[in-house]
């Protein structure tokens, strides 16, 4: 009876350490790779667009596609810092590069959805604006499953792969 339980455990612990941490390894190194993907994608993304002074439905199509190739799901969040010159003081300051005088005002993801979409029109960015663009993902990865079942914890919905890229726009148009 002791031979048989000994040789259940031993096939057991075999089974773990050939097949499910192996497993686990290769899981976590496919969402390196997609990290990195991801990352690469919006930052080409708030490269270009900045760059070019508008966010063209192609170029959010192109990072739409790119971030569905890692083979996750993503919520994309945009925002459009706008530079509002207009100060509305009086100031003995005439010139409006003064540090603290430039107000932001932000611009989100439905709102810019809605004029690629909708309106079907480039979302136009001038001079000085900022953009900022995050991916997370909102499903749960092969790791993500497999960590919480190995180590015993409860999954927190926390994104295992996500990235951020912010850029000043530095070319669009003037007013």
């Amino acid at each position: 009876m002791g031979d048989s339980l000994m040789t259940v455990i031993a096939i057991f612990l075999a089974v773990i350490l050939m097949f499910l941490f192996p497993m686990l390894s290769v899981s976590e190194r496919t969402d390196d790779i997609s990290q990195l993907a991801v990352e690469t994608a919006v930052s080409k993304f708030v490269d270009d667009s900045r760059s070019i002074g508008k966010i063209t439905m192609a170029n959010y199509d192109e990072l739409v596609s790119a971030l569905n190739a890692t083979g996750n799901s993503y919520d994309i969040e945009l925002e459009h810092k706008v530079l509002d010159e207009n100060i509305g003081k009086k100031s003995a300051w005439t010139d409006g590069t003064v540090v603290g005088e430039n107000v932001y005002y932000s611009v989100y993801t439905s709102q810019i959805l809605d004029r690629l979409t909708k309106e079907n029109v480039d979302y136009q960015m001038k001079e000085g604006d900022i953009l900022v663009c995050t991916a997370k993902n909102n499903n749960t990865t092969l790791s993500q499953t497999l960590r919480s079942v190995f180590y015993s914890t409860s999954s927190n919905n926390a994104s295992q792969v996500s990235a951020k890229h912010t850029g000043i726009v530095t070319a669009g148009r003037n007013e």
